[in-house]
């Protein structure tokens, strides 16, 4: 007998959590500049970091900095065989987002595309981001 009795409820196996999503994927233009990035830096990094912090014309503008660790509530994203770490405070924000650099003769950079973004300012170093829906 294993214990149970006629009104004991059936035992439910316990099904495995379910895979979360990564929260942000490279190009591999991006990937080829972290890369660089960290083979160039002063010490020793893991990866880069990218937040958001408040500020700017239309509120908010993404940060993009040297990890030299990797922090307990850090998000970490391996894509194309290199690592970003993403603020915490910032995951809502950045879920789908697509990291892609573009260089001109004017300007290099981190782009990000981000399907919650709902403006951005003219001169392009701010956005305005609303949080993720659930489910999306």
């Amino acid at each position: 007998m294993t214990g149970m009795t006629p009104n004991s409820p059936t035992p439910v196996a316990k099904s495995a959590p379910r895979p979360r999503p990564q929260v942000m994927r490279l190009t591999d233009a991006a990937a080829e500049r972290v890369k660089e990035l960290s083979a160039r830096a002063d010490s020793q990094i893991v990866g880069l970091r990218v937040g958001i912090k408040n500020g700017g014309c239309a509120g908010q503008s993404y940060t993009v900095e040297y990890a030299h660790d990797v922090r307990p509530t850090d998000e970490v994203v391996e894509d194309k065989g290199v690592k970003v770490l993403v603020d915490p405070k910032a995951v809502l924000f950045l879920l789908g987002t697509e990291m892609d650099y573009k260089a001109d003769k004017m300007q290099a950079q981190f782009v990000f595309n981000n399907p919650n973004q709902i403006s951005a300012c003219g001169c392009g170093e701010s956005v305005q981001l609303t949080p993720a829906k659930a489910g999306s």
